[in-house]
């Protein structure tokens, strides 16, 4: 059964894995350097599913502006299947869902902050 002690503890425990990306990411936002806002790494996000309690773990999320940053590595097309459903699913909760490659983390911050902003409305 799921509870959200679990889905913290499968949080905390990604947080121990970070892709070198993840780690790039989490540089170029941690400490509210990014328009001052607070973002929380490897986050889980609950919801209902058939009556049960599911969660997903977000890579990444600012709680003030709803938003939940998904960085994207090598996927195969079963996975752009099962992130579509992930996107879905938190839109339907009233999440904005963006999506940065490992290329486009990688660019620099510019390019980062460039897709932050785009994604906050401005």
């Amino acid at each position: 059964m799921v509870t959200k002690k679990t889905g913290y503890e499968v949080a905390r425990a990604l947080r121990r894995q970070e892709t070198p990306a993840e780690k790039k990411f989490w540089s170029l936002v941690r400490g509210r350097r990014f328009q001052g806002l607070k973002f929380l790494r490897q986050h889980p996000v609950f919801f209902e599913y058939r009556g049960e309690l599911r969660f997903f773990v977000a890579d990444f999320y600012c709680a003030s502006h709803r938003l939940v940053v998904e960085i994207d590595g090598g996927i195969h097309e079963k996975q752009k299947d099962y992130d579509l459903l992930r996107s879905e699913i938190l839109e339907a909760k009233g999440l904005r869902v963006v999506r940065l490659s490992n290329r486009e983390v990688f660019a620099g911050e510019e390019v980062v902050y460039r897709k932050l902003a785009e994604a906050l409305g401005g």
